[in-house]
């Protein structure tokens, strides 16, 4: 009988490529020739489909890693997506409207710019999926469908586990959880506390485990914890830690190692510090932004004010946690001399990759309400930019031409291979080990471990300087095993800046040789 059986519905689930190459994207490895990868595994279609009932039969396709099906025959087409990725949800959207099929569009960029994506879909889903998905799917099951559905601030034992099943796990340098949602912190010009709440919302410490058990099961070794602001709440922080830590101890085949986003206040406790070490937290992205402490007050970015930035992040590598820095620049206190000050203050910190990017003013946030009744928001790029060297902002003390000449120094010149591998050997004389690094830790999948190392190896192509750069840092990076696998990510990911910056015209590696962006023009 089960084999006569028939699915009553189909939904086929997209997370479209991005519009553009991006520092958090891997377009490097098939630009080698190499297989596709993903670098975080896409937790939003994985979790989507978990809300989907039984008797619907779901296919998932990250495009980063496979094509699209342009020909599939699902009865329903769900697309998410975040501003960098809008371009191309539209593109697909218009493709499968033209071919009858019921498009349904959801995600951060859906739910904060809906004006946006309206013409392109069927059906918009705006806001959390979990509270609305049984109403949703019970509306699609019968053909009868609202035009829109408004999903709440969920709570998030009301989370399903991912469909990891449905993922093609092989392909993702990364597997992806989330512990929470939310953000206490006010910054200008962020939508994260517009799309989830200022109110920090915390999943079941039990569920999280459940969770890591299957991304264990399907064979990743290192996890993203892609929360807002992971030490936001201290107790808890510490509680999930603790359990983390444990979890970890006791897995058979090696432990996990993890990457998170936090504020750079985390630093203020060493029992935090602690216990993400333990726990196997060995890399952190911090929003840094700027040594400029009036841009930091203007932007509401307290957490940042008042301290010795260098000092703090020095701290993370003295547990043996690694810290990759956002950087913007582009404030209204910013005048010309900002990109000079952000040079100097990033060749004084042990940070090897910094994502450097221009301020943007996404729609939702302050900061754009703010600038749009200044008359400061340029019309034709309202929506945000596809690339870290637009914005749709006009700058207050200086033009946007001199914004974007000062970028394009700061850029070249902070990846430049002689002063990118200043960092990097920066980095590794003051990078310790993190505790219990000597416990087995689990080896990734050996293609994927064999196509990272063929994109750092040909870092040595780029050119001399580069080859130079290479052979002047590898070297103290083999003096322990753990070490050696963060340099080997470093590499692999300066590969991928570098290809973003050629493939956007943005690298001029002359533009290094000047100890000074030449503004005078502007």
């Amino acid at each position: 009988m089960r084999n006569n059986y028939k699915m009553s519905k189909s939904i086929y689930l997209i997370n479209p490529r991005a519009d553009f190459p991006s520092y958090y994207s891997a377009e490097i490895y098939t630009h080698f020739g190499l297989s596709p990868v993903a670098y975080t595994a896409d937790l939003a279609i994985a979790t989507v489909a978990a809300l989907v009932p039984a008797d619907f039969e779901v296919t998932l396709c990250d495009e980063q890693i496979t094509p699209v099906n342009l020909n599939h025959p699902a009865d329903y087409v769900g697309l998410t997506g975040k501003s960098s990725q809008v371009g191309r949800m539209i593109e697909l959207a218009q493709h499968f409207q033209q071919r009858g099929k019921t498009v349904i569009i959801g995600g951060p960029f859906a739910s904060l710019s809906p004006e946006v994506v309206r013409p392109y879909c069927d059906i918009l889903v705006r806001g959390e999926s979990e509270t609305i998905a049984p109403q949703l799917f019970a509306n699609l099951e019968a053909g009868r469908w609202q035009a829109e559905y408004m999903g709440a601030w969920s709570d998030l034992r009301q989370s399903p586990i991912p469909r990891w099943d449905l993922y093609p796990n092989h392909s993702a340098l990364s597997g992806c959880v989330q512990t929470s949602r939310g953000c206490p912190f006010e910054c200008e010009f962020c939508d994260v506390i517009q799309y989830a709440g200022r109110r920090q919302r915390h999943k079941p410490v039990d569920q999280i485990l459940v969770e890591l058990d299957s991304l264990y099961q399907h064979g990743y070794s290192l996890v993203f914890i892609a929360d807002d602001n992971f030490t936001a709440s201290r107790r808890r922080a510490k509680e999930l830690l603790i359990a983390l830590r444990s979890w970890n101890n006791r897995q058979p085949d090696g432990r996990l190692t993890f990457i998170t986003q936090l504020s750079i206040d985390a630093a203020h406790e060493d029992e935090i510090l602690q216990l993400c070490a333990e726990a196997g937290i060995y890399y952190v992205l911090i929003g840094i932004e700027t040594p400029n402490e009036d841009s930091l007050r203007e932007s509401k970015k307290r957490q940042n004010l008042g301290i010795n930035l260098t000092g703090q992040i020095q701290r993370f590598l003295d547990y043996g946690i690694g810290v990759m820095g956002g950087m913007m620049v582009g404030f209204d206190a910013d005048g010309p001399d900002i990109f000079e000050r952000q040079y100097q203050f990033a060749m004084n910190t042990p940070i090897p990759i910094f994502m450097l990017g221009a301020l943007t003013a996404p729609p939702s946030t302050p900061l754009y309400q703010r600038l749009r009744q200044d008359n400061r928001i340029v019309a034709d790029i309202e929506f945000g930019a596809n690339t870290p060297w637009e914005t749709n902002i006009i700058p207050k003390q200086m033009s946007r031409q001199t914004l974007f000449a000062g970028l394009r120094w700061l850029g070249n010149r902070l990846y430049h291979p002689t002063t990118f591998g200043q960092r990097v050997r920066q980095f590794l004389d003051s990078y310790q080990p993190p505790p219990f690094s000597d416990r087995p830790h689990r080896k990734p999948n050996q293609q994927l471990a064999l196509q990272i190392m063929k994109v750092t190896q040909n870092v040595t192509r780029l050119g001399s300087a580069e080859a130079q750069m290479f052979l002047n840092t590898a070297p103290a990076a083999m003096k322990h095993p753990v070490v050696q696998g963060v340099f080997f990510n470093i590499m692999a990911q300066y590969h991928q800046i570098r290809y973003m910056y050629q493939q956007g015209g943005f690298w001029e590696p002359q533009l290094a040789e000047l100890n000074a962006p030449d503004l005078s023009r502007f």
